[in-house]
């Protein structure tokens, strides 16, 4: 079977290797233990690895170049509708080359893929939509147009759709689907936390305004002078570092909140394992993996009400759901941490909630998706 991915993720060249964000890359790599071929249409730039950077698994990769364009201003776009005709041919070749079409959505190569795979209708099909598919969501205009071409089987013909959570009157092209980072073997029992001495917390993302960690430091900035003893380690990079540097230095936290940058897995798993809460306040998600990862080590989730997330949590029996009201949320989350029995059982629901989502169950599933 020759693979096509489809994706607006910007990848980089070393050597003989194409690099990519690591969560991205080590679920394609999965997908990629059924297929003879793999082809690549997304951007490609010039630049060093980086700690959250990892190469694609397979002896047979035809990477194919499109430059990256954007929408976000009047320069741009109409830079980017000088390159749109060189992007198309290149994904109409692709497609045309291919046995099977995997699109990564939402995103603009995505959008263009969406139109694109329309002159296809036979190919064998699948779709990633890693965003928030909740209908009822405020989204940008190109985003529900993908959701909408996905949506209709008219013109999305032979393509399965999967979308993090369950939502009402979708088209047979939907269905429900997760993600995973732990496998089956790295099951184990997993250790009592002490909920009566310093709580560590931990924020795992980019520093944007999209995930929120500027909220993130601010609840725990006033749990903090409410009397709790509180540590807090935030893992990620972005523009966002600078002014969560300044508040830090400003109300003098440094004693309790720790900025640790970009790390790899293991550091990130550690951090959880040694964390009483993970803490993601996100204006939109898909699927929350720093939630998902956290809950599999024993962490409590601390998370705000988008997309599938209330279902994650089980509206709250497995975490704390945020209001994202300052005040509403420090005073639930202070008076949550009295409560250290109903902490205990958030905890061991949350552990078996998560542990039964393995990526030996995700291959499972995506060999039945593309092999029967």
């Amino acid at each position: 079977m020759k693979f096509l991915i489809v994706t607006h993720v910007v990848h980089i060249q070393h050597e003989n290797e194409f690099l990519a964000y690591a969560p991205y890359v080590r679920e394609m790599n999965i997908w990629f233990k059924f297929v003879d071929e793999v082809l690549i249409v997304a951007p490609l730039q010039k630049g060093e690895r980086t700690a959250i950077d990892i190469p694609y698994q397979h002896n047979k990769i035809d990477f194919r170049q499109v430059p990256n364009f954007n929408f976000i201003d009047i320069r741009n776009s109409f830079i980017s509708i000088i390159k749109l005709p060189i992007v198309l041919w290149n994904l109409f070749l692709a497609m045309k080359n291919a046995d099977h079409i995997h699109l990564r959505c939402p995103g603009n190569m995505g959008l263009l893929g969406c139109f694109v795979q329309i002159l296809f209708p036979r190919k064998s099909k699948t779709a990633k939509y890693a965003g928030n598919w909740d209908p009822k969501s405020k989204q940008p205009f190109s985003y529900k147009m993908q959701k909408w071409i996905l949506n209709n089987t008219f013109l999305t013909r032979n393509m399965t759709v999967l979308v993090y959570g369950k939502w009402e009157n979708q088209s047979k092209n939907i269905k429900s689907f997760f993600t995973a980072t732990y496998s089956e073997s790295e099951k184990t029992t997993i250790k009592e936390k002490d909920f009566n001495g310093t709580l560590n917390f931990v924020f795992v993302g980019s520093l944007v305004s999209g995930k929120n960690s500027v909220y993130a430091l601010k609840i725990i900035h006033h749990l903090i002078n409410k009397g709790n003893k509180i540590i807090l380690s935030l893992y990620g990079e972005g523009p966002d570092r600078v002014y969560l540097e300044d508040y830090i230095k400003e109300n003098d936290l440094g004693r309790f909140v720790i900025l640790n940058g970009n790390q790899n897995q293991d550091t990130i798993k550690k951090a959880y394992q040694n964390s009483h809460f993970v803490i993601l306040p996100s204006k939109s998600e898909g699927w929350p993996k720093a939630i998902a990862e956290g809950m599999f080590w024993g962490s409590i989730p601390i998370a705000s009400k988008v997309s599938c997330v209330p279902f994650i949590l089980d509206y709250g029996q497995r975490g704390i759901l945020l209001e994202m009201d300052l005040v509403k949320d420090v005073n639930q989350i202070n008076e949550m941490l009295k409560e250290e029995q109903n902490l205990h059982k958030k905890r061991e629901l949350a552990i078996e909630w998560s542990q039964n989502y393995t990526t030996d169950l995700f291959e499972s599933e995506l060999k039945k998706l593309l092999l029967e």
